[in-house]
C-alpha cells in the first residue's frame, strides 16, 4: 500500500499516519519529522531548513523532493509506504511521479483529512505549549495554513481527477477518524 496523507498543519496528519502505518504494517514517511530531527541535531540540511521554518516559510522543493526520493529507496518502504507532508504542490506532484516511476511503484491513494480554520488554529496552538515548537508562532501558523490553501489545494484537485483521493473529516476520535478512513480505503481499492 503507497498512500499519501494530506490536509492543513494541525488536521491530525501524523497521527493518523502512525495508526495507518500500523494497521497496514508499513512506514510513515513524514518530511516535517526528518526535517525537525535534523533540526534538533544541528545537521547541515536542519541549519538550512531552519532558516525556512522559523520564519513560517515552507522547505525548497529540491531540498525536500532529494530527501523524498533518498527515503522511498530505502529497504523498509519497498512493500509499501505512507507519505506525510508531500507532496504539498503541483511541482512536487511531478517530482513524486518522477521518483516513483523510477522505482517502478505506483501511488494507491491519497487520504485528504479536513477541518474548520478555528479547530486547526486551536489545535495548533496547544501542540506548539505542550511540545514548545518554535515554528509554531501564530504568525508562522496563520502563514503555513494561507500557503497551503493556495499550493496544497491544486494538489488534491489532479489526486481527485485521477481517482485517487478519499476525503476525511479529521474532526471527532482518533479511532473513529482511523476507522473511517479505513472504511473509506477499502471501498476505494476493493
Amino acid at each position: 500500500m503507497r498512500l499519501l496523507i494530506m490536509g492543513p498543519q494541525g488536521v491530525g496528519k501524523g497521527t493518523q499516519a502512525k495508526l495507518l502505518a500500523e494497521h497496514y504494517g508499513i512506514p510513515t514517511i513524514s518530511t516535517g519529522d526528518i526535517f525537525r530531527a535534523n533540526i534538533k541535531n544541528k545537521t547541515e540540511l536542519g541549519k538550512k531548513v531552519l532558516e525556512y521554518t522559523s520564519q513560517g516559510f515552507l522547505v525548497p522543493d529540491e531540498l525536500t523532493n532529494e530527501i523524498v526520493r533518498d527515503r522511498l529507496a530505502q529497504d523498509d518502504a519497498k512493500n509499501g509506504w505512507i507519505l506525510d507532508g508531500y507532496p504539498r504542490n503541483v511541482a512536487q506532484v511531478s517530482a513524486l511521479d518522477e521518483i516513483l516511476e523510477g522505482l517502478g511503484e505506483q501511488l494507491d491513494a491519497v487520504v485528504a483529512l479536513t477541518a474548520p480554520t478555528n479547530v486547526l488554529l486551536e489545535r495548533m496552538a496547544k501542540r506548539a505549549k505542550e511540545e514548545g515548537r518554535a515554528d509554531d508562532t501564530p504568525e508562522a501558523i496563520q502563514n503555513r495554513l494561507n500557503t497551503y490553501d493556495k499550493e496544497t489545494t491544486p494538489v488534491l484537485d489532479i489526486y481527485q481527477q485521477r481517482g485517487k483521493l478519499v476525503t476525511v473529516n479529521g474532526v471527532g476520535e482518533i479511532d473513529a477518524i482511523s476507522e473511517e478512513i479505513v472504511k473509506a480505503l477499502d471501498a476505494k481499492l476493493g
